[in-house]
C-alpha cells in the first residue's frame, strides 16, 4: 500500500499538509513535506472531512430499486420484496451488492450496517472494493432450521475474516422471529461478540400487532425477553412512547433513523427532538434502494433535518448534532477508530471540491456541506488508507454499472 501525500488541502477552515502512511493518518501540519514514494494528491481549492456511516441498509436491495413503489410496508413486503426476493440468486446479491457499494463510495459513505440474505455475498463484495461494513446474517423463523443453523455457521466463519468487515446477528424483527429464535440470537451474539441489528417499531400495525400477541409494544417485550443491551442496533423506532425512549436510552440501545424510508412508505415521523433531548443514540441509515430509493447518506442527513425542523421548529437539529449522527456516533458505536481527520486515525476520508458551484459562496462550510450540496462534489474518497475515487472515477465502476444492467433484464 503506498504512502499518500494531501497537499494544500482545508481542514477546519486552515490549508495544511497531511500524509497518509499504511492505514493511518500520521502527520497533518503545514510544514510536512512529500517524499519521494508517496502518492501526491492536489487538495488546492478542497476540503477534508470525515466519511458517512450509514447505520441501517439492504445493500443488495440496489436490484430491487423502482420494482415496486408509493404504497404501505407490509403490502410491499408481502406482495412486491420478498417474492423477488426468493428469485435473487447467490450471485445476484454478489452483483448488487457491489452496484451498492459503488453508489456508496461515490456519496461518501465509508461505512454501511447491513441486513440481508447470503450475506457471505455482500461480505465478499466489500471486501474486494474496500469499503468497511457491518454484515447482519438475517435470521427469521420461516428460514427452516437448516438455514437458521446454517447461519449461525457463517457467522463463526466470516467474523474475524477481515479487519474492515464485521459480522452481526440480524433478527429481522418482532412480527418474523418468534421469542425462542430471539433469545437464541441475544444468546448466541453475546457470547460471539458481535452486534444484534434489527427492526423495531417501524409502523402503528407492527406495534398494535405485537400488543395484541403478547400484551404489551415491541420495545417492552424485547426488554422483557433480555434482549436490549448496548449491543444492539435498533433501526426505524418511529413509533415508541417517552417510557420507551427511556428504555432504550438505558440499555444502550442505538437507534438508526431512516427518514426517507419512513416518509416514503409512510411509516409515521421520528421523534427526534425528543430523542435528542433524551440523550438517545442515533445513527442515520438510508434503508435499502427499494424503499428509498438511494444510498446517497448527504441527502439523508439534510432530510433528517428537514422533517425535523417542519415538525418540531428551525432550531431542532442544528448542523452539528446532524454530523454527529451521520459521521461521529458511527465510529463509536461500532468500534471503529476512525470519524476524525487526526494524526493515529484511520485514514477514512473525503476531499470535497470547493469550486462546486453550491459550495459558493462559503460563509459556513458545514452548513454549505449539509444544506447546500449534493455527492457530485464529491471529488475524492478514501478509505482505511487506499485511494477508492480520485476526479469522481472509481475503478471498475464501468463493469459494475454493466453486470447489474445484464443481471436485472431477467426480472424486466
Amino acid at each position: 500500500m503506498a504512502n499518500i501525500f494531501i497537499k494544500g488541502v482545508t481542514l477546519d477552515g486552515s490549508v495544511t499538509n497531511i500524509k497518509i502512511a499504511g492505514n493511518r493518518f500520521t502527520e497533518i501540519g503545514r510544514d510536512i513535506t512529500a517524499s519521494s514514494e508517496d502518492v501526491v494528491i492536489d487538495g488546492a481549492d478542497k476540503a477534508i472531512v470525515p466519511p458517512f456511516y450509514n447505520a441501517h441498509t439492504h445493500a443488495a436491495m440496489t436490484l430491487l430499486r423502482g420494482y415496486a413503489d408509493d404504497m404501505p410496508l407490509f403490502p410491499w413486503l408481502n406482495d412486491y420484496i420478498w417474492p423477488f426476493e426468493a428469485k435473487m440468486t447467490e450471485e445476484d446479491i454478489y452483483i448488487g451488492s457491489r452496484l451498492a457499494l459503488l453508489e456508496m463510495i461515490k456519496s461518501g459513505t465509508l461505512f454501511f450496517n447491513d441486513m440481508y440474505w447470503d450475506t457471505h455475498e455482500t461480505w465478499r463484495a466489500t471486501e474486494e472494493i474496500g469499503l468497511r461494513g457491518c454484515m447482519g446474517m438475517t435470521f427469521t423463523d420461516n428460514l427452516g432450521e437448516k438455514q437458521i443453523e446454517k447461519n449461525f455457521e457463517l457467522l463463526k466463519e466470516y467474523k474475524d475474516k477481515s479487519s474492515r468487515i464485521q459480522m452481526a446477528i440480524a433478527p429481522h424483527a418482532v412480527y418474523t422471529v418468534s421469542e425462542k429464535l430471539w433469545i437464541r440470537c441475544a444468546e448466541v451474539a453475546k457470547s460471539e461478540g458481535v452486534l444484534l441489528h434489527f427492526h423495531l417499531s417501524e409502523t402503528e400495525k407492527e406495534v398494535n400487532d405485537c400488543i395484541e400477541q403478547y400484551g404489551m409494544t415491541p420495545v417492552r417485550w424485547l426488554d422483557k425477553l433480555g434482549i436490549l443491551g448496548d449491543n444492539c442496533i435498533a433501526a426505524h423506532v418511529v413509533h415508541v412512547d417517552q417510557e420507551e425512549m427511556q428504555i432504550l436510552k438505558d440499555r444502550g440501545v442505538a437507534i438508526a433513523h431512516n427518514p426517507v424510508s419512513n416518509m416514503k412508505l409512510s411509516s409515521g415521523y421520528f421523534k427526534s427532538k425528543q430523542m435528542d433531548m433524551n440523550g438517545n443514540k442515533v445513527l442515520i441509515g438510508t434503508d435499502g434502494c427499494s424503499s428509498n430509493n438511494n444510498l446517497d447518506m448527504l441527502e439523508e442527513t439534510k432530510f433528517a433535518a428537514m422533517i425535523a425542523k417542519c415538525n418540531y421548529g428551525p432550531e431542532v437539529l442544528p448542523v452539528q448534532t446532524l454530523l454527529q449522527w451521520s459521521q461521529t456516533n458511527g465510529p463509536k458505536i461500532f468500534g471503529i477508530d476512525a470519524g476524525e481527520i487526526k494524526v493515529g486515525k484511520l485514514a477514512d476520508a473525503l476531499l470535497v471540491d470547493l469550486n462546486n458551484e453550491r459550495m459558493v459562496p462559503c460563509y459556513n462550510f458545514t452548513s454549505n456541506w449539509i444544506y447546500a450540496t449534493g455527492t457530485e462534489a464529491i471529488d475524492t474518497v478514501i478509505c482505511d488508507g487506499r485511494i477508492l475515487m480520485q476526479n469522481r472515477k472509481v475503478e471498475s465502476e464501468e463493469e459494475i454499472i454493466s453486470r447489474a444492467k445484464s443481471c436485472c433484464r431477467k426480472w424486466m
